[in-house]
């Protein structure tokens, strides 16, 4: 997310994380660097030159040349202008009326359809929403079948009118049974064009004129950089929207889009989607994302991801099975797929301080722990219990039943073995010992 911005920002302010004297000469030569850095992360030219002089303005006015560390206080300058610059402050979605309307616009191929049942399952799952999805993409049954899929997915009802070629009547109808059937919120989703066009603009129009949606979200592919922004000055002049939802930020993302549509649209960016799974949205925070571009990680996004897939009975059950050393294979496999239900594992990578610079050129995929898998799963359930039983003849047998070799089975062994006894150390008063040790270490 945002690796190239990261690497030339981090290049730009490098010379002043230094020992050398910090000079109002230095300081513009620095700040020129970074405006070349988001002209190049394809920020428009005027912004870019605004936010610089901001920050050179405010640098300047805080004495930053005088401070004990100028280079801190201007990265934190920096920082404070990039959230700004994002909107400043976190907006979230109107969930007023009965029921709610949540209305999507956006181009063909913006992520219009994946980022609704998103949206859905985080509005099911996280308040408490009874929630109906509607595909209004009349044009492309490929749409109103994805959401189908997606909605059997996520166990939301789809409303859709085969044979039936009027958005705006569907959209009517599918309110109707909203309120006939109990659901207290609608998301509809829109058809898309490859590019802005009258006909489209006119249907997307009509539908907002007729259902008065509470909620009006203008979603867009964060990849396309500038041409997002210019798009998403189309929309908000006709249907004068309410937030933006920046998709496919696991990508190749440049980070335009993020930086300058605020300024363009005036319009806060809402939702963040960050790969394809269901639970892969985020909402988005402006001081917390100036951070992930510094390369200063977002622990707090961290610590929430990691929250919400804690179940306290089974940590219970962990803590007792560690205290009386019954922490087998089974326990571990439940740990790997908590930490699965994160999110991307490059992306929760980037939320750790350092990690996102230092893992940057490392390919991490997703099946990381596919291996690992594998190999629990071709152990019997005697040996997963008791990890201690499995001796050389039945690791040649594991390593053959997992498609691996007996190195890697080995590996895993004596990765597992370390975690248990780390686990262990933990418990009671021995993490102060483990924090000696790690000292020791360094």
């Amino acid at each position: 997310m945002f690796q190239n911005l990261s690497d030339k920002l981090d290049k730009a302010l490098h010379v002043l994380k230094g020992h050398g004297k910090i000079t109002e000469v230095n300081v513009a030569e620095t700040l020129k660097e970074v405006r070349r850095a988001l002209i190049n992360a394809d920020v428009n030219f005027k912004i870019a030159k605004e936010f610089t002089t901001k920050v050179k303005d405010k640098a300047l006015g805080e004495n930053v040349l005088t401070t004990l560390n100028p280079s801190q206080l201007l990265v934190k300058i920096v920082k404070d202008e990039l959230a700004n610059l994002m909107g400043g402050e976190t907006v979230g979605v109107n969930l007023s009326g009965n029921p709610t309307v949540i209305l999507m616009s956006g181009l063909q191929g913006s992520g219009k359809t994946t980022f609704s049942g998103k949206l859905a399952h985080y509005l099911t799952k996280k308040k408490d929403k009874n929630v109906l999805l509607v595909g209004c993409d009349v044009y492309r049954p490929a749409a109103i079948n994805q959401l189908q899929v997606v909605g059997e997915q996520i166990g939301v009802e789809v409303y859709a009118e085969e044979g039936n070629q009027d958005p705006v009547e569907i959209s009517l109808n599918a309110i109707k049974h909203a309120k006939a059937s109990g659901k207290n919120t609608v998301i509809i989703d829109t058809a898309g064009r490859l590019a802005v066009d009258q006909e489209m603009m006119s249907e997307i129009s009509n539908i907002y004129n007729a259902v008065s949606p509470q909620e009006t979200l203008f979603v867009v592919d964060s990849m396309t950089g500038q041409d997002a922004v210019n798009t998403a000055k189309a929309f908000n002049d006709l249907l004068n929207f309410d937030g933006v939802v920046l998709t496919k930020l696991d990508g190749d993302t440049r980070g335009g889009a993020a930086l300058s549509i605020k300024s363009v649209v005036n319009k806060p960016i809402k939702f963040i989607g960050t790969g394809e799974k269901m639970e892969a949205l985020d909402v988005f925070y402006p001081d917390r994302m100036a951070d992930r571009i510094l390369g200063m990680g977002d622990v707090v996004s961290l610590v929430e991801r990691a929250q919400e897939q804690y179940d306290e009975e089974e940590a219970r059950k962990i803590h007792k099975k560690i205290a009386k050393n019954q922490f087998g294979f089974d326990d571990f496999l439940s740990q790997i797929q908590q930490i699965k239900k994160m999110g991307n594992m490059k992306d929760l990578m980037g939320m750790i301080p350092g990690a996102g610079k230092a893992m940057k050129d490392v390919d991490i995929d997703d099946d990381a722990f596919k291996g690992i898998e594998a190999i629990i799963h071709s152990m019997t359930p005697g040996e997963r219990t008791e990890p201690k039983s499995i001796n050389a003849s039945r690791k040649k047998r594991i390593a053959k039943g997992s498609g691996t070799s007996i190195q890697e089975v080995n590996a895993l062994m004596k990765q597992f073995n370390q975690m248990s006894k780390m686990m262990k150390m933990m418990q009671g008063g021995g993490g102060r010992k483990m924090m000696q040790m790690m000292k020791g270490m360094q």
